[in-house]
């Protein structure tokens, strides 16, 4: 595919081939967080398209050229595998990616969901409208557990609120309690973060649902599924990882200061300038 992106030159050397790992923000952090604790000796490449966040109420041609944009710059990178860490990406694009690409690319949807069915039997899923208006989830839950019950809402004004630092404003609760409440009066024994953005809702989220309902971080199982990939095509690392290389498309001191609450220190962010290219 043609790069899209300015040039740029590679942020990591010839020798050290990085996973990918992309997001409209800091909702990849979720899986990022995951890399350090499953696979601890793999480098990072992390890129937040911030300068065209939220990605849950854009069209699924706007998503596709997105994805393919970021894959493109992420080629040129070398990068060794790419993980969409974007549900929404990974509804609407992944299918058609993983054919244009030369390179293992995994997505959020499927290993949250087979996750989701072999836990629950009354599952919810909380997601971005676009998310939910593809049925990913349900499709891929019921083909997992066909005695499983799905029931879907859409949680458009998460994301927002996440990336605009509002976690602790009582409006979040509210918007929170107004969002589960339905899944709730359906008696669902779990729910799946259907947007990596949602667990960093979870201090909050459990403040009244229930213990017994279980939450499915789908950020788990993708990276489980990812160290598999590793090891079937003889990719992984057995190197001290390098620091990772955070890069986004908008504001990086914002990106930076929104981050640093889910990681261990401030990063060092840098920026890449993309051009304005309309979606065909």
């Amino acid at each position: 595919m043609q790069n899209r992106f300015t040039p740029a030159p590679p942020f990591q050397s010839d020798k050290v081939h990085k996973i990918g790992v992309f997001d409209s923000s800091v909702g990849g952090l979720t899986v990022l967080q995951e890399i350090y604790r499953q696979l601890p000796h793999e480098s990072v490449l992390y890129f937040g398209d911030t300068a065209r966040v939220p990605y849950g109420t854009r069209s699924a041609a706007e998503i596709l050229h997105f994805t393919r944009q970021t894959l493109d710059w992420m080629v040129s990178q070398r990068v060794k595998m790419a993980i969409v860490a974007c549900n929404t990406s990974s509804a609407l694009a992944l299918d058609t990616v993983r054919n244009e690409y030369d390179l293992p690319i995994l997505g959020v949807v499927l290993p949250g969901a087979r996750a989701a069915a072999r836990l629950g039997r009354r599952i919810g899923v909380i997601a971005t409208p676009a998310t939910v208006n593809s049925n990913a989830y349900l499709r891929a839950i019921e083909e997992a557990n066909p005695l499983a019950q799905v029931w879907q809402v859409a949680c458009p004004e998460f994301v927002p609120l996440i990336e605009t630092n509002r976690l602790a404003e009582p409006y979040t609760l509210a918007i929170a309690k107004a969002y589960l409440q339905p899944l709730l009066d359906r008696s669902v024994d779990t729910i799946v973060y259907g947007c990596t953005h949602y667990p960093h809702l979870e201090p909050i989220l459990r403040q009244f649902v229930p213990m017994s309902v279980q939450f499915v971080n789908p950020a788990i199982a993708v990276v489980a599924a990812a160290a598999r990939e590793l090891n079937l095509l003889g990719l992984q690392s057995h190197l001290l990882a390098q620091p990772t290389t955070f890069v986004v498309s908008g504001n990086p001191a914002q990106f930076a200061q929104l981050a640093t609450q889910w990681l261990p220190t401030q990063p060092s962010v840098q920026q890449i300038i993309l051009p304005t290219v309309p979606v065909s």
